[in-house]
């Protein structure tokens, strides 16, 4: 006999678990709708040469790569990102620009697993392709904010940062070489896994800069926005004059808080913090990272930023885009931790139960007029005494239960009973009990 077991790092998921995933991935589709965005599909399994060398080098030794049946060299798509740009390089006299798109499927990456982190995960992303407007930068940020608003967060931080101020820092103490340069923010973006101690040490050893350089670039790479915008920008006026690239960046989320300050967004949510790097090397500008105040150790939830050059790997032509990815595993486990998750087994509102199998067409009936009238109701096949129906509903989650016997079925009536307040009607009828359930 085979012993059942899952793979370290992979998990199955029970119906509550599920069914948890699928209310939040509905609940951000719908937001994605709103801002326009539409929904696109691609493989999981992709000819290796297009997911080679698009993300850090630390996403390529945990690429799962194999030769098919066919010979052929392929592997797991890592991220949702780069399919993209391969589709849209694919398809682009198919597609009008600027496109907004969406997609939600499992990526794969063979890292070490822990909490709220699988190798097998499903991301959510959103993205705006083909303008390089702020007002892409500002709508992804946007998006971010009224998802979480939509799944019942309130407490959280949006990081936001410029991949042209870190390069600023950068070229002023020195480092100049653009694989130096990537190589320092890929150090840098470990600042909360490995502390300050930590990435000076790495700094100094694995990139040969010296200890007191290190902590320069540290103490500018640390600067965090604590109150309003317009200070802090003030503050940091300094800054611009030290190169043109630094000088840049600042202007540019300068300009995305202008956008950003008539709307009713919460002003307190969105931030600047020098230390956000992002980790993968294809981002070019704006970069976003989310975290929960009540769960900062699960990391961020949500992150992206702007990428220029990612479609170059396929074309000439130079699409610029920006987008961000939820996700949806650490979300999952942080709504389960902050209880924002129901204990719900099924997709039912109700339960209907026949006391005789004579009735069980009536039943039936009933059950396809609550169905048409937009009430999720579920069948309980077996006629049996009413406990095990009972404890059935009660552990799934069934806020009603509608009963069945022989006066019922002669009145074409049911008893409903009402699973949280324990309120019970009997012999009603089917209106009413449709007017209970819709009131509810």
């Amino acid at each position: 006999m085979v012993t059942p077991r899952t793979l370290s790092g992979f998990k199955d998921r029970l119906p509550q678990e599920s069914m948890a995933k699928n209310m939040l991935l509905n609940r951000v589709s719908e937001v994605f709708l709103k801002f326009g965005f539409v929904p696109i599909e691609t493989p999981h399994i992709e000819h290796a040469d297009i997911l080679v060398k698009q993300g850090s080098e630390e996403i390529q030794k945990e690429l799962y790569r194999f030769n098919d049946r066919g010979g052929r060299d392929v592997a797991l798509r890592f991220d949702l990102t780069v399919p993209l740009a391969r589709f849209i390089t694919q398809y682009q006299n198919e597609l009008e620009l600027p496109f907004k798109r969406y997609a939600i499927g499992n990526v794969f990456r063979g890292e070490r697993a822990q909490k709220g982190r699988y190798r097998e995960f499903t991301q959510c992303d959103f993205d705006f392709i083909g303008s390089e407007s702020l007002s892409c930068d500002a709508e992804i940020l946007q998006v971010i904010y009224a998802s979480l608003i939509n799944l019942g967060m309130s407490e959280f931080s949006i990081w936001l940062n410029h991949r042209k101020i870190l390069n600023g820092i950068c070229k002023h103490f020195g480092i100049t070489d653009k694989s130096s340069v990537d190589a320092v923010l890929r150090v840098i973006d470990k600042l909360d896994k490995i502390e300050l101690g930590g990435v000076i040490s790495e700094l100094n050893i694995e990139l040969g800069i010296s200890t007191q350089k290190a902590q320069e670039i540290l103490e500018y790479t640390s600067i965090k926005q604590n109150g309003a915008g317009k200070e802090f920008f003030k503050s940091i006026e300094s800054m611009k004059e030290w190169n043109k690239e630094l000088k840049e960046g600042i202007e540019e989320l300068e300009e995305l808080y202008e956008i950003l300050l008539p709307l009713q967004m919460d002003k307190d949510c969105y931030r600047v913090n020098f230390s956000i790097a992002r980790g993968l090397g294809y981002y070019t500008g704006i970069v976003y990272e989310t975290v929960l105040h009540r769960l900062p150790s699960i990391g961020s939830v949500c992150s992206g930023g702007r990428y220029d050059n990612l479609t170059r790997t396929f074309s000439k032509q130079r699409l610029s885009g920006v987008g961000a990815s939820i996700g949806v595993d650490r979300l999952l486990a942080a709504m389960k931790e902050l209880r924002l998750i129901g204990g719900k087994s099924t997709s039912a509102r109700a339960l209907i139960i026949s006391m005789d199998k004579a009735y069980l067409g009536y039943v039936h009936s009933l059950a396809e007029s609550f169905r048409r009238s937009g009430i999720a109701i579920e069948v309980y096949p077996d006629i049996v005494k009413l406990k095990k129906p009972f404890s059935y509903a009660n552990v799934l989650g069934h806020e009603f239960v509608l009963v069945v016997g022989e006066s019922e079925f002669k009145a074409k009536s049911v008893t409903l009973k009402n699973m949280t307040s324990g309120m019970q009607m009997e012999d009603i009828t089917f209106l009413k009990a449709l007017e209970l359930l819709k009131e509810d």
